[in-house]
């Protein structure tokens, strides 16, 4: 459980936590491989978001799994990225969030991963949280804390029990 003093300075910056899906990057499942090849050498990303064409999410696409898709028995053949499309590839099963999520649950996600997709009750994609998000979020607690609450060790407490 988190402690309610992070929790509350952590709140005040949640609307802060989510990049909105018009700012991301993203490919169609029915996209071929090497469009989808192309938007991510673009765009630098080690994965990006996979919709269909009503923008309901569907997974997530990396350069590595494009590239597994290219490797032949006489090396590299980029012809077989025409020949297949990112829902061939695609990342599948994907830790989803929906709004108003839980701080706990990010946090979760974010150890494993750099960013968690945020989804609406009908699976439409709406952005990420990023681990960088998050963490200029934890950045700004830790400098904010002690102007907010006073800390103490709990063990201080335990000592001066014993004394009297």
């Amino acid at each position: 459980m988190i402690a309610k003093a992070v929790e509350q300075l952590m709140e005040q910056r949640k609307e802060k936590f989510m990049i909105p899906a018009e700012l991301v990057a993203n490919v169609l499942e029915n996209n071929n491989l090497e469009h989808a090849f192309l938007v991510l050498t673009k765009v630098r990303y080690a994965k990006i978001p996979v919709l269909d064409s009503k923008q309901h999410f569907k997974g997530l696409l990396s350069l590595s799994m494009i590239t597994e898709t290219m490797l032949g028995l006489n090396g590299i053949d980029p012809s077989n990225l025409a020949k297949h499309t990112v829902a061939d590839v695609m990342e599948k099963d994907v830790h989803t969030i929906q709004k108003p999520f839980k701080l706990e649950d990010i946090l979760h996600i974010l150890v494993d991963e750099n960013f968690v997709v945020v989804v609406d009750e009908q699976e439409i994609f709406t952005g990420i949280i990023t681990r960088r998000e998050l963490l200029k979020s934890v950045n700004h607690m830790a400098h904010e804390i002690g102007n907010d609450y006073e800390i103490k060790p709990l063990i201080e407490k335990a000592d001066s029990i014993r004394s009297n």
